[in-house]
């Protein structure tokens, strides 16, 4: 019944970002009155339902997509898209995503993006100042279920096993299951290689078969330029940063440190200081001898908590431009029907906060100086020169479709540089000052060209987010 429903939506084969521009079409004649939301576990029938009916009382700000794959058991993966432009990235408005249930029997996150859903629609409608700023000036894409054959299994069991339908209907835990980048990026570091993002055409092999659920994953972050994301999780209540894995082979306690460190406990803090109790220092942990993470501010490094090899969270930061951080959001994983409405009111400021979090920094258009047209696939190299020190960050971000970066950085002074092969590059000073609900401050860049070939006004190839390396690599998954 489900993909006899959406089947306008393309094929499983479809392009990772098919647009669903008739979803209004494919609601069900008996859901043809549109109904209030319910605080409840819906089903996965029933999460398709509540997708399409906010897509028809929101058909300006909101548009569906089917990932390339379904799941293991056949079940579409969709994607609900809230902007004033949802079908296309416009130049300078950062791209935000939410992932839930990525472990079947964790619910809480399914339900949260739903209800968050219907929130920015009735609340767009209803002229919300903030969050009609926030769906003009962000495109964000809301994914309610990564697992869903887990989550039926998990169900279907009672919902109270703490590892029944965590993993796919193949049994692989799909947060294990992405190309281990962490290890590249490490291997470089103790070599010297200066090679330090968009690691996806350093992988040379795999430890394992890569499931549908996370190849259409990974085709969604290797299609759309994201800039920051988090994935929903459930069995403790804390927001995780990179690393997940360790640097030195799972060394209990290691403290493994991104380039990105300070922007990432800026990350998890919007989050943590924005819930209703997460970074409160006088709650219970979960479960008796562990840590309270209360008294960390709500934030963890991921490995400093246990080693993570093949997650989604730093696949994310080393094959793309997308910052992602991990939610735990609460002890149990199975969330009580009773408790959704009571965990909504909990989370709903911290879900918008951290959106909001794609807009610091600076962002910014990097062209050619002489044609004026935009470059793609520019470094942009950042060093903190705050209080006078000289530190590299030694993770770059590129350009992407229109020309447009966008990098994320905490307050302070830094040099920016935007460079390309065949181009002189370009170094400014720029002094960060992020201000809640305010975009990211512009800072663009014209480089010039080292050499003018004969053709060189000939109309130029466009690109496409995916570099052609990028996309042999996904054939071999």
């Amino acid at each position: 019944m489900i993909n006899k429903r959406i089947q306008m939506f393309g094929s499983p084969a479809a392009p990772v970002w098919a647009l669903l521009w008739l979803a209004v079409f494919a609601i069900n004649a008996n859901s043809s009155e549109l109904k209030e939301f319910q605080f409840k576990h819906h089903n996965n029938e029933e999460i398709y339902d509540v997708i399409l009916q906010i897509r028809e009382k929101c058909p300006s700000i909101t548009s569906l997509y089917r990932l390339s794959e379904d799941s293991v058991e056949g079940r579409p993966l969709l994607v609900i898209v809230f902007s004033t432009h949802p079908t296309y990235h416009k130049s300078l408005d950062p791209e935000f995503k939410y992932i839930a249930n990525m472990h079947g029997n964790e619910v809480l996150g399914r339900e949260l993006l739903l209800k968050l859903a219907d929130y920015f629609c009735e609340e767009y409608k209803a002229g919300n100042e903030e969050i009609v700023k926030l769906i003009t000036k962000t495109r964000i894409h809301l994914m309610p279920t990564m697992n869903p054959d887990g989550w039926q299994r998990s169900t279907d069991d009672g919902g109270s096993n703490y590892l029944i339908g965590r993993d796919n209907a193949e049994g692989v835990d799909l947060n294990r299951n992405f190309p281990d980048l962490d290890r590249i990026v490490f291997d470089n570091e103790a070599y010297y290689k200066d090679i330090n993002n968009h690691l996806m055409q350093m992988v040379d092999h795999l430890e394992q078969p890569v499931q549908p659920e996370t190849k259409a994953v990974m085709q969604m972050i290797m299609s759309i330029p994201f800039v920051a994301s988090a994935n929903l999780h459930g069995g403790d209540l804390v927001a995780n940063y990179p690393y997940d894995a360790s640097r030195y082979g799972n060394v209990q306690g290691e403290y493994a440190t991104s380039p990105d460190d300070e922007t990432f406990k800026w990350l998890a803090l919007s989050y943590s200081n924005y819930h209703a109790d997460m970074a409160n220092p006088n709650r219970m942990p979960c479960r008796g001898g562990d840590k309270n993470f209360g008294k960390e501010g709500g934030i963890t490094n991921g490995a400093k908590w246990y080693s993570v090899k093949g997650g989604m969270q730093d696949f994310n930061y080393l094959s793309s431009n997308d910052f992602e951080i991990t939610l735990e959001l609460g002890c149990t994983k199975y969330t009580k029907e009773s408790e959704l409405e009571k965990e909504w009111n909990r989370n709903k400021n911290a879900l918008i906060n951290l959106i909001w979090q794609s807009h610091i920094g600076i962002k910014g258009i990097v062209k050619d100086a002489v044609t004026l047209k935009p470059l793609a696939n520019a470094f942009i190299k950042v060093v903190n020169v705050t209080n006078g020190q000289h530190s590299p960050i030694l993770h770059d971000v590129t350009s992407v479709q229109d020309g447009d970066y966008y990098r994320l950085l905490t307050d302070g002074d830094y040099h920016v540089t935007a460079s390309m092969d065949g181009y002189l590059s370009s170094t400014k000073l720029v002094t960060v000052e992020n201000k809640p609900h305010n975009e990211a401050k512009v800072m663009n860049f014209t480089l010039q060209p080292i050499i003018l070939p004969s053709n060189y006004n000939k109309k130029r190839k466009r690109f496409a987010y995916s570099n052609s390396i990028t996309a042999d690599k996904l054939q071999m998954f």
